[in-house]
């Protein structure tokens, strides 16, 4: 496939990401801010919040990590920008993962603003980040990951890999459910709710057609592609609904694309070609690994994939990471009739029935 490289719209921030450092505050263009906040031990570095102006303070896209230097990055931008946390009236998280919504409480907590998320992932929150919950939810991911062929060897580890991040994660259920289409109440923007699901069940971005902006969350990148995987708080086919929300995105008339991470960019129908591409590169791959075998483990699939390093030299949370993205697109390919599971612990997956 042919590298589609997108026209960065801030060539400091362009600049920032590949120099392996964060960028600065940035003025966007009037009304509207873009605050890098630094993301702990993680190598997207930093998640940009979005800071959009209103008549009485400001609302944020998305708010970062729990962490208190991330807490003082969010605080020491908003003065950039003229503000303070108190003048936060509302939080939009585009989606669960704590480093987009892990400070949404803090900050309600010192502001008073509301917090809208979409029902699909605020339905998931007692269940990921609940003390009372996290022991089913790491039973089921370990079911899974023995039914996906992990070594027995291995799988408690994987199983619990993701669980140091809940630290970074204040608890708060919602003010608001933000619906599909919903016109957001903000003073002075013209802000629409697209459901976009795939990363995460509830995944939100936000068109600002007056302004012909798009933010797009996690959904589109403008270097690396979203992770889709299936696990037990996914969807059952999560990249068919990526894949379905991600080519009615590309119909919207914008002019620059503000994701939550790496940098601002114009492109957005010739990224978001390249990204379904990508995916259809990847489906042939796997759909010609099982057509090759009478029964292959999801696991042991995934070992054979093209990844950005060598298999060995991955480490074991990404690893899970890889084997449930790499599940996500089987499930696909049987959805499709291009592939077929047969039943049993591990799973075993092969050429569809009649397929040449």
């Amino acid at each position: 496939m042919a590298k589609f490289v997108v026209t960065p719209s801030s060539e400091k921030q362009r600049a920032a990401w590949t120099g392996g450092g964060i960028p600065e505050v940035e003025r966007v263009r009037p009304g509207l801010w873009s605050i890098p906040v630094p993301i702990p031990i993680n190598p997207l570095r930093y998640v940009l919040v979005y800071a959009l102006e209103l008549a009485d303070g400001v609302a944020i896209i998305d708010a970062g990590w729990d962490t208190d230097e991330a807490y003082e990055a969010l605080t020491a931008g908003l003065g950039v920008a003229g503000y303070t946390i108190a003048d936060v009236r509302a939080v939009l998280v585009t989606h669960i993962h704590p480093d987009h919504y892990g400070l949404a409480g803090r900050v309600r907590e010192a502001s008073g603003a509301w917090i809208g998320l979409h029902p699909a992932d605020a339905g998931l929150l007692r269940e990921r980040y609940d003390e009372e919950f996290i022991d089913a939810l790491v039973a089921k991911e370990r079911a899974q990951l023995l039914r996906c062929g992990v070594p027995a060897s291995t799988v408690d580890e994987l199983a619990g890999a993701s669980m140091m991040i809940r630290t970074f994660v204040t608890m708060a259920a919602p003010d608001r459910l933000i619906e599909d289409g919903d016109r957001l109440d903000l003073s002075g923007w013209d802000l629409r709710a697209v459901w976009t699901p795939g990363h995460s069940p509830g995944h939100l971005c936000f068109a600002e057609p007056s302004r012909k902006l798009l933010f797009t969350g996690d959904h589109v990148l403008p270097r690396i592609t979203s992770a889709v995987a299936v696990h037990p708080q996914s969807a059952p086919n999560p990249l068919a609904d990526y894949l379905d929300a991600l080519a009615a995105l590309r119909a919207f008339d914008v002019e620059e694309v503000l994701p939550a991470h790496e940098y601002r960019f114009l492109e957005l129908a010739g990224r978001v070609d390249y990204v379904m591409e990508h995916h259809r590169e990847r489906l042939a791959e796997i759909e010609e690994v099982v057509s090759g075998t009478d029964g292959v483990t999801c696991w042991d699939v995934a070992t054979k994939l093209t990844w950005s390093r060598p298999w060995e030299s991955i480490p074991s949370f990404m690893r899970r990471a890889a084997g449930n993205e790499t599940l996500a697109h089987l499930v696909w390919l049987e959805s499709r009739g291009r592939a077929r599971r047969l039943p049993g612990e591990p799973e075993l997956w092969t050429r569809a029935v009649n397929r040449s």
